[in-house]
């Protein structure tokens, strides 16, 4: 991230484009890669079982399969930036949708257990680049007075296409008489789950077609003029655009240039700082959040929920998460980014407490008590609830800020690469761990979210209000 402080001035911070109904659909076509984010990362929640009955494999080898994408998600990140800067940020965007869709097809339609798992790599891939190049894309193109407003639509794309993925598996079940291996459409019901991603995908592909390419990504190839008649679209015509164009290619020159070795250096290998960011996303993930959208159907079949309703809760849970993550982002540049963090820790320990609790009991005619059952059902919701208004939203926030100017690109990499294994190491553990003990994996997340408290109050220094050069 550059600082531009010694730029020439443009006007455009506040000026007010012309179609801001124009620029609202290019944030929007840009941001359907956070949904297809979303979708693709949770719509496997509706097929677990069937493949586990299927191919009848244990749950260490279905957990494999379900966080093999994981792997292509990391790949995809730490590629997507690098592709962009090479071929721009649209180009990018069409092979993230062809991605999309021919990983839709393939587990929709596999021949195997490995091809499978193959197909999921893809879709992890084209998850990675959707991940960097939408909030990337949107940020390039916003007229700055917009930027904030328009950079949430990418996250809540991606709550939205969760919510959405869960919704259509609900509805796919109920359409299969509520069995995840029944007919439907000459596929069984898992695999048409799977294969709608194709709608969403082509959707994408189609919309990239109409939107412009980065201004930025222009001037970076020398086509000014393009840039120049981009920037009118999008920032209104009351700008010196030779001016904006000339402090771009100024932000451009001072960009720092960071890399891993400028992260080195404190007694433990990295830079202190880097470690925090660090931390800051190994609690997000092993606070177990993703077991919320990877396997709440598994979860709530496992002690006697019927498989209907366990996919309408998984929907439900979607829903309480865009709802926190709306209240996110309406009080994270009011209440600060530390105190939301300590609220949502705090709120996630009681709700982890609680389901650790209630799975305690054993199952009553293969199902938990009823007492236990509910407080189960409203504990995961108060989890995803405090999850969302806090971490799910104020990580990357801080990710974002807290880096000094000339290690901000590396110390991200770093710490969103930390996000992924650690996000991957829940994933690929929790059937194992579910199979030893329900209860007792719930306590481990507890501890945790519990961990996280004194991490947040005694290393993780407030960024509200700092402009991004005082972060040192």
């Amino acid at each position: 991230m550059a600082s531009t402080s010694q730029a020439p001035q443009s006007g455009a911070r506040t000026a007010h484009p012309d179609h801001l109904g124009h620029v609202i659909f290019i944030a929007a076509a840009a941001a359907m890669g956070g949904f297809l984010f979303g979708y693709d990362s949770s719509v496997i929640n509706g097929a677990v079982e069937a493949i586990r009955d299927r191919y009848d494999v244990g749950s260490a080898v279905l957990a494999q399969v379900i966080a093999v994408a994981l792997i292509g998600c990391a790949i995809g990140a730490a590629t997507a930036g690098r592709i962009a800067d090479r071929i721009g940020r649209i180009r990018c965007m069409q092979i993230a949708a062809v991605l999309f869709t021919v990983s839709a097809v393939g587990s929709a339609l596999p021949f195997a257990l490995w091809d499978l798992a193959m197909w999921r790599i893809i879709g992890g891939f084209a998850i990675g680049m959707a991940s960097v190049i939408g909030p990337a894309y949107i940020a390039e193109v916003s007229p700055p007075a917009y930027r904030g407003r328009l950079g949430s639509f990418q996250q809540a794309a991606i709550v939205i296409g969760i919510a959405v993925s869960q919704l259509v598996n609900w509805g796919l079940l109920n359409a299969a008489g509520g069995d995840q291996r029944g007919e439907l459409m000459g596929l069984e019901a898992w695999q048409v789950m799977l294969g709608v991603m194709v709608i969403p995908a082509v959707l994408y592909g189609l919309l990239s077609f109409a939107i412009p390419e980065s201004p930025r990504f222009l001037i970076s190839v020398g086509k000014r003029e393009r840039a120049r008649k981009i920037l009118e679209e999008v920032e209104g015509k009351d700008v010196d655009f030779d001016a904006r164009i000339t402090e771009i290619e100024h932000a451009m020159h001072r960009e720092e240039k960071s890399s891993f070795k400028d992260l080195l250096g404190g007694s433990f290998f990295f830079k202190p700082i880097v470690w925090i960011g660090i931390g800051l996303s190994v609690f997000q993930q092993f606070v177990g959040i993703n077991v919320a959208f990877y396997y709440s159907s598994t979860l709530w079949q496992s002690v006697g929920v019927d498989p209907t309703d366990s996919f309408f809760y998984s929907f439900t849970t979607s829903i309480i998460n865009i709802i926190g993550t709306v209240i996110a982002m309406i009080f994270v540049d009011r209440v600060g980014r530390k105190p939301l963090a300590l609220i949502g820790s705090v709120g996630m320990v009681i709700g982890l407490a609680l389901e650790a609790w209630a799975f305690s009991f054993d199952l009553v005619d293969g199902k938990l008590p009823a007492t236990q059952g509910w407080v189960a059902l409203i504990a995961a919701h108060v989890f995803v609830l405090f999850f969302a208004l806090s971490w799910g939203v104020v990580v990357w926030v801080f990710l974002g800020e807290m880096f000094p100017n000339r290690i901000r690109a590396a110390a991200l990499g770093v710490a969103a690469s930390a996000q992924w294994i650690a996000n991957w190491a829940i994933t690929a553990s929790f059937p194992s761990l579910a199979d030893w003990n329900l209860s007792g994996t719930y306590v481990i997340y507890t501890i945790f979210a519990a961990l996280s408290i004194p991490f947040v109050l005694r290393f993780v220094k407030e960024t509200k209000g700092k402009a991004l050069e005082e972060m040192g």
